[in-house]
């Protein structure tokens, strides 16, 4: 699959490193230049000058921004995404990381908002990026919960995800974005007020039927 990831930050250089290793052709771009660069060296996937380079022919585009600045990198990119899918991975915390940024909504309906008519799925916010390399818990896969208003998209997305190890849900629409986007707050927080390793995840777990 042809993988586009905008941001090279913990988030990005991680999706890609996964990514890369299960078989995936991934592109980074990222605000320096330098940085894509170097992020791209160090996990195997190519560097691009700009974001609407690196989202040519991109069948799965990942934003691993800042969740502020999401909604302004999809408006920035709908033009040129063609037949994409737009995986928003980020969470709109503030800029002291004590709340959300975004009230009454999630970040990921904002997102959608500003790409128009290409498709957004909510995916990979619940999981920490150091565990994107190690997708398991004592030998049972994570789960990356993807919440989606387009059914075709959220397949494309849990194809994605159980290539790198994981075990895909979906959870519905994109209204229940705003639940994951709480679910990654309360696990950030967690792990900043207790010291914790940045290694927890959240798992469903019982009989479904």
């Amino acid at each position: 699959m042809r993988i586009a990831i905008i941001g090279a930050g913990n988030v990005g250089g991680g999706m890609a490193g996964a990514a890369v290793a299960a078989g995936h052709d991934v592109v980074l771009s990222a605000a320096h230049p330098d940085r894509a660069r170097a992020t791209a060296e160090a996990t195997g996937a190519r560097a691009a000058e700009g974001n609407t380079v690196a989202v040519e022919g991109a069948q799965v585009v990942v934003l691993a921004v800042p969740g502020v600045d999401a909604p302004a990198v999809a408006a920035e990119l709908a033009p040129t995404l063609g037949g994409a899918v737009v995986v928003d991975a980020t969470n709109p915390l503030n800029e002291a990381y004590s709340d959300l940024a975004i009230t009454g909504t999630s970040g990921a309906e904002a997102v959608q908002q500003a790409a128009g008519a290409v498709p957004v799925v909510k995916a990979f916010n619940t999981v920490f990026a150091s565990r994107y390399a190690a997708p398991t818990e004592n030998g049972t896969p994570l789960q990356v919960l993807l919440a989606g208003n387009d059914s075709d998209a959220k397949a494309r997305v849990a194809e994605l995800a159980t290539s790198l190890g994981f075990a895909p849900i979906d959870v519905g629409g994109l209204r229940l974005a705003r639940s994951l986007e709480e679910i990654a707050f309360l696990n950030i927080t967690l792990n900043a007020t207790k010291g914790w390793s940045w290694q927890s995840a959240f798992q469903l777990v019982g009989p479904t039927a």
